[in-house]
């Protein structure tokens, strides 16, 4: 294998595996290479990648090498990872997450019961999104699902945990008011004459 071969294996190898690769595990994969030439090779690549200009260079990172960009491209990277606003979700789909965020693990018969309509599409919508999820099966007979919320679901309403949602407000239900007592006539109160 002549250095042209071994530089585009090196970065091809590098490009496709995403975090650092060591020195001793390319010499594994290019046994001809002595750790020395795999320097020198990598050196060449950077030396062509900054001669033309590329957005990017290989960096000795954690004990191995890394493709990585260059610094100056950081805005638009982040703003190109930056996850795109989220459809919303209907108000239906949002009252059974809430269900499921309070009362988990839940089966969709109890939300159901507690919603008093059908939440198949709901809970479909709500597991796609990443914001539920399967979380087992009750011992019951039948053994319906369980779910539960997702790390999506912290990450997505800017909670550390499951136990910093808001405390649930209870709804107050009015008492009736009392009516007003009314004497009540009783045979001992009637006059002389009787009842």
């Amino acid at each position: 294998m002549d250095d042209t071969q071994a530089t585009q294996v090196i970065e091809a190898l590098l490009f496709v595996f995403g975090q650092p690769m060591a020195l001793k595990r390319l010499g594994e994969i290019l046994p001809d290479l002595e750790p020395v030439k795999l320097r020198v090779l990598i050196q060449t690549l950077n030396g062509d990648y900054a001669a033309s200009g590329r957005a990017f260079r290989i960096q000795e990172v954690a004990g191995g090498y890394q493709l990585v960009t260059e610094p100056q491209f950081a805005p638009w990277i982040k703003r190109a990872l930056q996850q795109p606003k989220p459809d919303s979700v209907s108000a239906a789909a949002l009252e059974t997450l809430a269900i499921v965020a309070y009362r988990q693990p839940i089966t969709k018969a109890e939300i159901e019961a507690i919603r008093g309509v059908d939440v198949t599409a709901s809970l479909d919508t709500l597991v796609e999104r990443g914001f539920i999820r399967i979380a087992g099966r009750k011992e019951s007979p039948g053994r319906p699902f369980l779910y539960g919320t997702t790390v999506e679901f912290l990450r997505h309403f800017g909670l550390k945990s499951i136990e910093a949602l808001p405390p649930m407000a209870q709804p107050t239900i009015p008492e009736p008011e009392a009516e007003a007592a009314q004497p009540v006539a009783s045979p001992t109160d009637a006059g002389p004459d009787g009842p």
